[in-house]
């Protein structure tokens, strides 16, 4: 006697789906914070107000040493890392992107020359190659956005490479290049369409990481220059 199955199949993932949900929720309303800084912030973040306040109902994180409305420049402070996140993270997948592309498709000294120059800075602990680059070309967004590209674009690098290693022996490369497609045509229609699952993870989480860089510098000393808002300068100077 034959058992009937259930044609629903048992869903799964349903943790991972809500931690999503939740992370997700997180960055949105970080993101309408950053964006409505200048309705949500009940002062200037710079304006000195009455130095080392107490919580109350005027000032609800207190005031620093300076007499700066803590609750403001946080707010103002997310908006300074939403703003240069984001785009270190773009420069650095651009390219980053660009150097995989070249030496995965092209192979030979084109390959060793790139791997060399990105196992070179690979090799360097990550903080102290910030420090280098930053206490070398000096703080500002600019100088943390060149930073940041300089040191994460050899990982993406290694990583589109490898993609690119096996996706162009594939039947649909021979095919574009057997029509007489143009170089861009196979590297961006052909082969960086296909890795883009692995290259969206990596995104994600480098963005993550980036946002963390940022606020490690400016603990350092070494993020924006005072006395713009700056999250890791923040706690730098309420130890």
């Amino acid at each position: 006697m034959c058992v009937s199955q259930s044609a629903h199949p048992v869903r799964g993932g349903g943790l991972r789906g809500a931690l999503a949900y939740v992370g997700a929720a997180i960055v949105v309303v970080w993101a309408i914070v950053a964006l409505a800084a200048p309705v949500l912030a009940p002062f200037d973040p710079n304006a000195l107000l009455s130095p080392f306040a107490t919580p109350d109902e005027t000032y609800w994180l207190g005031t620093d040493h300076l007499g700066r409305d803590i609750l403001s420049r946080v707010i103002w402070g997310a908006r300074t890392v939403l703003t240069y996140a984001p785009i270190a993270a773009f420069c650095a997948y651009v390219l980053g992107v660009s150097a995989g592309l070249a030496a995965g498709y092209f192979k030979g000294w084109v390959d060793e020359g790139l791997s060399f120059v990105a196992n070179t800075v690979l090799a360097f602990p990550v903080l102290v190659l910030y420090i280098l680059v930053i206490t070398t070309i000096g703080a500002s967004g600019v100088n943390i956005v060149l930073a940041v590209t300089f040191a994460s674009a050899p990982g993406i690098m290694r990583i589109v490479r490898a993609l690119v290693l096996d996706l162009r022996n594939r039947g649909y490369v021979a095919a574009a290049e057997t029509r007489g497609e143009p170089l861009w045509w196979i590297l961006f229609v052909e082969i960086l369409p296909n890795a883009r699952g692995p290259l969206v993870v990596d995104a994600c989480l480098r963005l993550g990481y980036v946002i963390i860089t940022i606020g490690v510098l400016g603990f350092l000393g070494l993020g924006l220059p005072p006395p713009d808002p700056d999250w890791g300068g923040m706690i730098n100077e309420s130890r």
